[in-house]
């Protein structure tokens, strides 16, 4: 039976770790080659903070979204507060290990200008499977900025101290957006295979004699299809065809929209019933911002 445990602090972090020198308390660079780490019993983690690991070796099974995370090619994966980690049971001898982790709570930058950007770091929401794999001078960039942190955390605080701690974590993030985007490119030929799926998905969906019952596909069913998730996905096909998930649900539904109209005697609200819409005022109000007519005035037309 796995054991629970939440950490609501750096402070408990770092007790988690065994480290006991606490140089912020709402900020941590910590050391994995430097972490006698051992765990005893299947342990189930979730953190009140944003974290940041990069690990080139880990005997530990971790396991995240139900799938195991392999850290022996050097993989970044960033966690947003309340997501969990599951770790088995076998000792992790700290001379196999390497790498650092950046664990920042949100009281950090709660009032700077990086609080309002955190949404637009979607890497936040992927599945661990779907981690960023780095060159080494991938690797040099984000671990100087680390360095920088760490130096800062470490030094004696002062009022220019935030400003500089967050500045750098929001650098490091930033590339790791450029990054997830060399990523993208250099997997362009599986992306455009999942993008052909997704394409045959939506057509097959709004083909279906059930679609009143089902209601309309959302993105979290087309993700979980592809068995990525859904930030994921949207991502993806935003960088291979411009338009994220829901932008894709809505072409073929409009698309299949004008196909009912044109094709038959139906009323606009037996179409919008046909095709998942609880109300026909929506389907309405959908059909003209994509198309620039009502119904009635694309049918007539």
């Amino acid at each position: 039976m796995s054991v629970f445990v939440h950490l609501h602090t750096i402070t408990d972090l770092l007790k988690f770790f065994n480290l006991t020198k606490i140089h912020h308390p709402l900020v941590a660079v910590v050391d994995f080659s430097q972490v006698s780490e051992h765990v005893s019993e299947e342990i189930t983690v979730a953190a009140d903070f944003y974290s940041v690991m990069f690990k080139n070796y880990h005997s530990n099974s971790v396991m995240y979204g139900r799938k195991i995370v392999d850290f022996q090619d050097g993989s970044l994966i960033c966690l947003a507060p309340n997501q969990v980690i599951e770790m088995d049971r076998d000792t992790e001898a700290s001379a196999n290990m390497s790498g650092w982790g950046l664990f920042f709570h949100p009281d950090l930058i709660r009032t700077t200008s990086l609080n309002d950007k955190m949404k637009d770091y979607s890497f936040f929401s992927y599945e661990i499977s779907e981690a960023l794999h780095l060159s080494e001078k991938e690797k040099q960039i984000l671990y100087d900025c680390v360095l920088k942190i760490q130096s800062e955390v470490q030094e004696n605080i002062d009022v220019h101290s935030q400003t500089i701690i967050v500045s750098t974590i929001e650098l490091l993030l930033n590339y790791c957006t450029r990054f997830y985007g060399r990523q993208f490119i250099t997997r362009k030929s599986s992306n455009n295979a999942v993008v052909v799926q997704i394409e045959k998905l939506l057509k097959e969906y709004f083909r279906r004699s059930d679609i009143t019952e089902t209601g309309l596909p959302t993105v979290k069913y087309l993700a979980e299809q592809v068995h990525l998730s859904p930030s994921y996905l949207s991502d993806l096909l935003k960088k291979e065809t411009g338009k994220n998930t829901q932008d894709h649900i809505h072409f073929y539904l409009i698309e299949e929209a004008k196909n009912i109209l044109l094709s038959t005697n139906k009323s606009v609200g037996e179409i919008a019933y046909s095709l998942g819409f609880e109300y026909p005022q929506y389907f309405n109000k959908l059909f003209k911002q994509k198309t620039g007519k009502t119904p009635v005035e694309f049918r007539s037309s």
